[in-house]
């Protein structure tokens, strides 16, 4: 990195992006980069606003709440503003969250129930049949609804 400045291919190596995310990302107007013919040239403060739209998109946030958060940077409030409004967002999708882990142990619980069910079952089965019949092999792929509860028998 040179000086105080940042080419866009030293931030696409540093955070691990693409050039196009962050071009994309100043299409959406989170970042703004000083502009020097067609170079793009990035100062400490797009860095730190990168390093804030990659945290967001990290943990779920939208692009749209990641730039109001963003815009609250100037209010001469030191921070405390966009803080407040970062905290809300992150509260809101901790419950979020939690939501979906409720929602996946209720699939879990509901996946490990059917299968003592079906492999009761089959045990009884086989003992009916008097003899022992191979597994079959079965293809795995993910699920397409989130009432996984409702598919099983």
């Amino acid at each position: 990195m040179t000086g105080a400045t940042f080419s866009i291919t030293e931030l696409a190596d540093e955070f691990g992006l693409t050039t196009r995310a962050i071009r994309f990302y100043e299409d959406k107007g989170l970042l703004t980069p000083e502009r020097r013919g067609q170079t793009r040239i990035y100062h400490p403060r797009d860095r730190a606003r990168l390093t804030l739209i990659v945290r967001g998109k990290n943990v779920g946030l939208a692009l749209a709440e990641i730039k109001e958060i963003l815009s609250l940077y100037d209010l001469q409030d030191g921070c405390e503003t966009q803080n407040r409004v970062a905290v809300g967002k992150f509260r809101k999708r901790i419950a979020q969250l939690r939501e979906q882990r409720q929602e996946i142990d209720l699939q879990i619980r509901t996946l490990e129930e059917s299968c003592a069910r079906l492999e009761a079952r089959i045990e009884r089965q086989v003992e009916d049949a008097g003899q022992s019949a191979p597994a079959p092999k079965v293809a795995v792929r993910p699920a397409k609804t989130k009432k996984l509860e409702k598919a099983i028998v």
